[in-house]
């Protein structure tokens, strides 16, 4: 039986108002606008026949909408509206000239971008649909989470193997080379190759651009590429009063999914232990962090701290208020604290968490030690930050 979400993104628009709903391919964006809004017009360029009619006369939109009484009275959605980047003249139209608002849906915001620099002039709120997250589960099965990963398809499937590598192969290639975001499809498919070794880590430009037959400056625009289809994201170092050597320019790069991670770096999870379930547990972290921010429209910052002695905490938030170390273990001693206590020396922070797999929260001096389970819970409740 397949398990439905009920989601937790809240749209709710004020009259007037218009918004782009941003997210991957599969995230659950156009289940959720359907659901949502029952009643508006919904036009989706997804289909051949409809985006090439409206590619043709984008007037089509407003002479249609004009005298429909649907549009006047809910919000418009356009699915995929990367895809008809052109369109945005029309909306921009009439949102200013009517009582219409807008739900602009897509995966991409690089056509956009291009074609239309302000998209709208902040005349729409941002949204974004992330994979699953912990508040939208009945139960939690963190192997399952971490195997499977979040995308809601990918997790209801006996067979999600296949899924993530259709996914991967399918999409993360092909419809970057469809979209024509890269021309050099093999340098591209290598740079794919080499987020298996450098998913996580400090981001060396010069050693995967050697990989890859490309130049550094190739490799940023790879990147790029992932950010603006909402694939992945960079996590920066953090810089406040540096007082010894640490790490200021190397961002992390994170996939939008453990599970297309996973397949990526073709770990291959049985038990809740080891350096690949580490790495994993870290990346999910990050993920439902920064999920928590985004459908919160909270503005903190998420970065991390290293020394160049290697001394690191995985995730400071905002202005160093939280620092959060992550360790996949079920028995945390002193040494798992070294870099909370050396950021400790160095900042005001007013809580130092270690996120571990432990089965009951304990306080170690001024440092919280947390069961990932009620992590989760006080992140949620908003007592982490």
């Amino acid at each position: 039986m397949v398990k439905l979400f009920d989601r937790i993104l809240e749209i709710e628009l004020p009259k007037n108002q218009s918004a782009f709903l941003w997210g991957a391919r599969k995230t659950g964006k156009s289940t959720y606008l359907k659901n949502r809004f029952k009643n508006s017009v919904y036009i989706d360029f997804l289909k051949t026949d409809v985006l090439n009619e409206y590619l043709l006369r984008p007037s089509l939109l407003r002479e249609r909408l004009l005298v429909n009484e649907k549009a006047q009275a809910f919000p418009v959605i356009l699915d995929e509206v990367q895809k008809a980047p052109g369109i945005l003249d029309e909306v921009h139209w009439l949102i200013e000239n009517t009582r219409m608002n807008f739900i602009l849906c897509g995966s991409s915001t690089r056509k956009l971008i291009k074609s239309q620099p302000n998209l709208l002039g902040g005349r729409a709120w941002r949204y974004e649909m992330f994979p699953l997250v912990w508040p939208e589960f009945d139960e939690y099965n963190l192997l399952q989470v971490l195997t499977k990963g979040l995308i809601p398809s990918h997790y209801n499937q006996s067979q999600y193997e296949r899924s993530l590598k259709a996914y991967c192969n399918d999409y993360l290639r092909e419809e970057v080379f469809n979209e024509g975001l890269t021309r050099n499809i093999p340098a591209f498919s290598r740079f794919f190759e080499s987020l298996g070794y450098s998913h996580g880590e400090m981001t060396n430009y010069a050693n995967i651009a050697r990989d890859c037959g490309v130049d550094a400056k190739t490799v940023k625009e790879y990147y790029q590429i992932l950010i603006d289809t909402l694939l992945g994201y960079f996590v920066l170092p953090f810089k406040r009063n540096q007082n010894r050597q640490v790490i200021s320019k190397t961002p992390k790069f994170y996939l939008f999914d453990v599970g297309i991670a996973g397949y990526l770096t073709r770990k291959n999870l049985t038990e809740l232990k080891g350096e690949q379930f580490g790495k994993a547990f870290e990346h999910l972290i990050f993920l439902e962090i920064n999920a928590y921010r985004s459908l919160n429209d909270l503005d903190f910052s998420i970065n991390y701290w290293r020394t160049k002695t290697g001394i690191e905490v995985d995730y400071i938030l905002g202005d160093g208020e939280t620092a959060i170390e992550v360790k996949g273990k079920s028995r945390i001693d002193n040494k798992d604290l070294k870099g909370l206590k050396a950021f400790a020396e160095e900042y005001s922070t007013n809580k130092l968490i270690l996120v571990c797999n432990e089965t009951v929260p304990r306080l170690v001096d001024n440092f919280l030690i947390l069961p990932w389970k009620i992590f989760f819970e006080k992140l949620w409740a908003g007592e982490i930050i």
